[in-house]
């Protein structure tokens, strides 16, 4: 006599055997379930038993979707997304009374029959033969495991999935040809594993772990008696039974299913009656899908990570093939996160600039020498509501940032003068600077052609009393409009393009940088990231990294955890370390006594550049020490809002600095991100101090009618002017002012007033 297999199903004589009577009658069996008609069943038997021979031989188990873990750097999870809630566990953490309450009132004849169960076929022919119609199936759990598998593999494909589970012969032949398959493949057990995981129980929870942590929020294999009816009950029908929404009509199925496991002898009816009149004790757990949940402010870093997936062909080469694994999960995500330097940077923002605040803040921290990003933060939190929103301000338009960036002012001069001292200008190379003049012309482009200046475009500095010469330490420190323009049209624009393709710096968009010397104030738009990475290139002494965000993925597959690829950081020399340590140097001095003395650190070196543009509607700082670099950016995401006589973060600005508002964002956060950390020193080089040639007479004054870029970037300054006071040092506000060249939008703002005395913001 065959034996059983050791997972209770039948041997391979007895499917055979099985097989033989199906396939007959198979055509006419699963038609007079579903095409009660005569004549349908006719026509639908003769071409059965063709088209089961026909059907593929092998049934390949998709692998199930589960919930993604979203890790920091120290293990923390920050978020889980997932397409299907879903926790896939064997079989011994499933609670036995759950085992048994499923196939009770789902196939109580599962453990007897095969892939089919031939009386239940029967007993559902007589039923609908009496109603005239389909009042009974005679799915067997493994027929069920099958369909599900079909449903599974349809994903959120609407077309896929009617196709899985509609009402036709041809799929139930389909359907039984392969559950006969699992039986002998799997055996009982497996396949009561398999659908218990992969079964849909309502309210968004897949597979009995997640449905045991949605309404009761403990672990499947804790699942009592009554619980488990409950969840058993559910599976017909989720949404006529979801005990949540439908309490009684809930009750009344698991009182079906408590019975029923008395009759099968289960439970005895004694321990069925008490549970009849237990409550269902629902403790339901809401979910928690997706990056709005993440914890620590992380949801645009943890939305970042999603889109660098999706993008990156390190996880498939298309983005359809990208997608499909994102949505299949199971996958423990490790990023490059730091919780210390994520608080810090939360804690900066939220502190000076209010979510329902005009204007908006966001802050990128990354680390020198690896492009890890350490931290990502902004004032407006990840969401869908009033003062929330879904876009990156830190990052570009790919990756669900704004669609060009944002003007970068003098924070871009930097550049320029990494591009000159790495083509042989020294530090103490010296130009006229005067206050105002006209765009330099003509300046060599990198294609042989020249941008000539035709409509006499002009620039100028802050305030009358700026006047050269200036070498380079002073111009950088003062920011000094006029100097980099000079010299820009000395070196030409191809020496600058190529020091910004090698620092990857690139509009928002995605495209390159263009060749106008506008490009030297900051007229561009850029992303915090792309700032902060390039910053961390002084600090590393000419090694750009790339930016990475994930250090580690595992998938679970079985149960079993393997190890995917995942982009690394590629680094390369963009300078030599002696125009690294020379730029250190200079922008050391823009802390020390420059424009950036409030965003100074106290306790570590650090160096950095303010930027304000045109019309106050974008201010920053961007800086950095050997350890650690970071970009802030302040302003109006749509570029509507002028900075001036505004309110933010409870504190009054008659006008906004790069130095005042987002300087403290940046000095608060590197404090906390770097608490406890070695304090590092740049090799910095001997630049010898100017003499001071600063003109003044204390009749300085502010500019009237600023027809400055709508999108232009300037330096530091406010609308207004200075009295210099001649040897007391210049104490004025800064003043953006100056006209773009011939292609760049113009617009209107206004100047005047006096100043006084001491430093510059």
């Amino acid at each position: 006599m065959p034996k059983k297999r050791s997972g209770g199903g039948l041997s391979t004589t007895q499917q055979a055997a099985k097989f033989l009577g199906v396939s007959v009658l198979a055509g006419a069996v699963m038609a007079g379930i579903a095409l009660p008609a005569a004549g349908a069943l006719g026509l639908a038997a003769k071409g059965s038993v063709q088209g089961f021979d026909d059907i593929p031989a092998n049934l390949k188990s998709p692998q199930l979707s589960q919930r993604t873990r979203i890790l920091d750097s120290k293990g923390n999870q920050i978020a889980q997304v997932y397409s299907r809630d879903r926790t896939v566990v064997e079989l011994k953490d499933i609670s036995p009374y759950m085992q048994k309450a499923i196939v009770a009132i789902e196939d109580s004849r599962y453990y007897q029959h095969g892939a089919i169960d031939l009386k239940g076929v029967l007993r559902a022919l007589n039923k609908n033969a009496v109603s005239g119609g389909v009042a009974q199936g005679a799915s067997t759990l493994t027929q069920q495991l099958v369909k599900n598998y079909f449903i599974e593999e349809a994903g959120d494909d609407p077309t896929k999935v009617a196709e899985a589970t509609q009402q036709t012969l041809g799929r139930k032949v389909k359907e039984l040809k392969y559950a006969i398959q699992l039986e002998e493949k799997l055996g009982k057990k497996k396949i009561l594993e398999n659908y218990l995981n992969i079964t849909f129980f309502g309210e968004q929870a897949y597979g009995i772990e997640a449905a045991s942590q949605r309404y009761f929020s403990q672990h499947a294999k804790d699942l009592d008696l009554q619980q488990s009816a409950l969840l058993a009950g559910i599976v017909q029908s989720p949404s006529r039974y979801d005990p949540v929404n439908d309490e009684a009509e809930a009750t009344k199925r698991r009182n079906i299913v408590l019975e029923r496991m008395a009759q099968l002898g289960d439970i005895s009816q004694a321990e069925a009656d008490k549970a009849k009149e237990a409550p269902l004790g629902l403790h339901v757990t809401q979910p928690k899908n997706g990056c709005i949940t993440a914890t620590r402010g992380a949801g645009f870093f943890c939305k970042y990570v999603e889109n660098v997936f999706l993008t990156d062909p390190t996880f498939g080469k298309t983005r359809e093939a990208r997608a499909k694994l994102w949505n299949q999960g199971g996958l423990t995500i490790r990023t490059t996160l730091d919780p210390q330097a994520q608080d810090s940077v939360q804690a900066s923002v939220k502190d000076h600039v209010h979510k329902a605040d005009s204007v908006a803040a966001a802050a990128t921290l990354v680390e020198p020498g690896s492009g890890k990003i350490l931290a990502m933060g902004q004032s407006k939190p990840y969401g869908y509501n009033k003062n929330e929103t879904e876009y990156n301000f830190s990052v570009d338009r790919d990756y669900g940032g704004s669609n060009f960036g944002f003007p970068t002012g003098s924070t871009f001069k930097p550049f320029v003068a990494a591009a000159a001292i790495e083509g042989g200008k020294p530090a103490a190379q010296e130009y006229s600077a005067p206050y105002k003049m006209a765009y330099p012309s003509p300046v060599q482009q990198c294609d042989g052609k020249q941008w000539v200046n035709t409509t006499n475009e002009q620039v100028e500095n802050e305030n009358e009393s700026e006047v050269g010469p200036y070498q380079m330490k002073k111009a950088m420190a003062k920011s000094i409009n006029t100097y980099f323009v000079q010299l820009i049209s000395d070196i030409g624009l191809c020496p600058v393009v190529k020091m910004t393709d090698a620092l990857h710096v690139h509009q928002g968009d995605g495209s390159k940088l263009p060749q106008t010397p506008a490009i030297a104030l900051g007229a561009i738009g850029l992303s915090p990231l792309t700032m902060a990475s390039a910053y961390a290139t002084f600090a590393d002494r000419g090694m750009y990294c790339t930016p990475v965000a994930i250090e580690s993925i595992t998938q679970k597959a079985g149960n079993e955890q393997k190890s995917l690829p995942v982009p690394k950081s590629t680094c390369s020399r963009a300078m030599s370390e002696r125009t690294a340590d020379t730029i250190n140097t200079l922008l050391r001095g823009v802390v020390d006594s420059g424009t950036g003395q409030e965003a100074g650190l106290d306790d570590r070196e650090s160096a950095g550049k303010t930027g304000t543009t045109d019309q106050r509607k974008n201010a920053w700082f961007v800086g950095y020490t050997p350890n650690l670099a970071g970009a802030v950016w302040v302003g109006s995401a749509k570029q509507n809002i002028e900075m001036t006589n505004i309110t933010i973060g409870g504190v009054y600005h008659s006008e906004v600095f790069g130095a005042d508002t987002p300087g403290p964002i940046w000095k608060d956060a590197m404090t906390g991100a770097l608490e406890g950390k070695q304090s590092e020193s740049f090799n910095l080089v001997d630049i010898p101090d100017e003499p001071d040639r600063d003109k003044g007479n204390g009749n300085g004054h502010g500019r009237g009618n600023d027809t400055g870029g709508l999108i232009g970037g300037l330096v530091g300054g406010a609308d207004g002017g200075g009295n210099n006071g001649g040897n007391n040092g210049g104490n004025s506000t800064p003043n953006p002012g100056f006209s773009f060249p011939d292609g760049f939008i113009q617009g209107n703002g206004n100047g005047g007033g006096n100043g006084n005395g001491g430093r510059r913001h």
